[in-house]
């Protein structure tokens, strides 16, 4: 008997939309104190969630494990709870470094009262095409909707190509050079 399949792990932003699209269905109901009530259990349930995720963090101490803050899921959810022990711009590594192995990118700067992040990409790999700009923009917020929601925009600017080498021209002696020696 082979073992069931597991689901893949919800994200928190997935999770999220779901919340306010069943709260929304419920409101949309008719039935106020059913929505109302939904709210409030939603609440009780963050509330309760995200004392045990401080009581853990507390516990952890500042020894919290690297791979447990480099975790998309408990960086999202420490990250909901106000929670993570780590600031804007180590978060902000971490989602670049998550991303890094397919869509090499480097921060050029953060605008923290606009919350733009401006990227640029490390190398012109792939073909060039916009989809692969587009690709790698997806990853990259993706990335750091869960280890730094702060990040309101992204801006990635293309690596400049690198310029051509020059052309070394190889040929014969001209007849009038004199014989090596």
């Amino acid at each position: 008997m082979s073992a069931p399949a597991t689901a893949p792990a919800p994200d928190a932003e997935t999770t999220g939309r779901r919340v306010e699209e069943i709260l929304d269905r419920l409101a949309g109901g008719g039935d106020d104190k059913a929505a109302a009530a939904a709210e409030e259990l939603v609440r009780a349930l963050m509330d309760f969630y995200g004392a045990g995720l401080a009581r853990m963090m507390h516990l952890i101490g500042k020894g919290t494990p690297p791979a447990l803050l480099g975790d998309a899921m408990v960086a999202s959810l420490l990250m909901l709870h106000d929670l993570h022990p780590e600031d804007l711009t180590t978060r902000i590594g971490r989602a670049l470094d998550s991303v890094r192995a397919q869509h090499p990118v480097e921060m050029t700067g953060f605008d923290a009262d606009s919350g733009a992040l401006r990227l640029r990409s490390a190398a012109s790999g792939g073909c060039g095409c916009p989809s692969t700009a587009q690709a790698a923009q997806q990853a990259v917020e993706q990335a750091l909707s869960c280890f730094a929601p702060e990040v309101a925009s992204v801006r990635l600017e293309q690596a400049a190509a690198a310029p051509e080498p020059a052309l070394l021209q190889i040929s014969r002696r001209p007849p009038t050079a004199a014989p090596a020696s």
